[in-house]
């Protein structure tokens, strides 16, 4: 029989990061970013913390984040890049990140979405930090990893000159989905809320 002993200790909601109010991520726990423009939402929320970054991708994919370009949304010099060789080296790389603390942002650019059983141990290792980091996988497609904390799907929506992006949260453990259309801020790192067409 399975036996739950209760806390005194006060429920106390997680800290979070809001790169906008809409868009509240609890740090120690992980949350996945997906659709064409995961990149860039990636970098927003990076944009929106101070402290380092790890950028955990699989060295075969042979892709990260020009500099040039992610000066609109972060500081380049702020970002540690990680290229594991082998497969269950990605995951491993950031359940270590995550368990140590060291970073208040990891992010792991995933070729597919990861089992329950990963979710889980990152999720953990996310908890058991002294300062509590904020985990991201980035997924392709439309995401599906189970067990986050959160999904938000990016996608690029620009009309002419003007740029814009649609974003949705897709799931989250106590609010509905929900989406928002989004520019860039003048002069400014990281999105707003875009204004009615006019």
């Amino acid at each position: 029989m399975t036996v739950h002993t209760l806390s005194r200790r006060p429920h106390r909601a997680a800290p979070t990061i809001a790169p906008d109010p809409q868009m509240a991520l609890a740090t120690g726990r992980l949350h996945e970013l997906c659709g064409p423009a995961r990149w860039t939402c990636a970098l927003w929320i990076a944009g929106a913390l101070d402290g380092p970054v790890l950028w955990i991708a699989p060295a075969w994919s042979g892709t990260q984040p020009n500099p040039c370009g992610m000066v609109p949304w972060a500081d380049p010099k702020r970002f540690l890049f990680a290229a594991p060789t082998r497969p269950e080296d990605v995951l491993w790389c950031m359940e270590e990140a995550l368990r140590s603390g060291a970073a208040p942002l990891v992010v792991a650019d995933l070729p597919g979405p990861p089992g329950l059983t990963p979710v889980r141990r990152l999720h953990l290792a996310a908890e058991a930090a002294a300062e509590a980091p904020l985990g991201l996988i980035l997924t392709p497609g439309d995401g599906g990893a189970p067990g986050v904390e959160s999904r938000w799907h990016m996608a690029p929506a620009h009309e002419g000159d003007a740029l814009r992006w649609r974003l949705e949260r897709r799931r989250a453990r106590t609010l509905p989905p929900q989406g928002w259309n989004l520019v860039e801020q003048d002069g400014k790192r990281g999105l707003v809320p875009a204004g009615p067409k006019g």
